[in-house]
């Protein structure tokens, strides 16, 4: 049980990673691509939270 939320925690974490950069990548202006980030951060840090059980 423990292992599988390690892993689960770890996959969510690099799939943040991977969504941040790829935004990085976009060709759109610095204000979007940092409400985008904002967003992309927020959805991490609740998926996040749910692997912990407090949501």
């Amino acid at each position: 049980m423990g292992s599988s939320v390690l892993i689960g925690i770890l996959i969510t974490f690099l799939v943040i990673i991977l969504v941040l950069w790829l935004v990085q990548r976009l060709p759109i202006e610095a204000r979007m691509r940092q409400i985008v980030q904002i967003i992309v951060i927020i959805i991490g840090i609740i998926s996040l939270l749910k692997y912990l059980a407090v949501f």
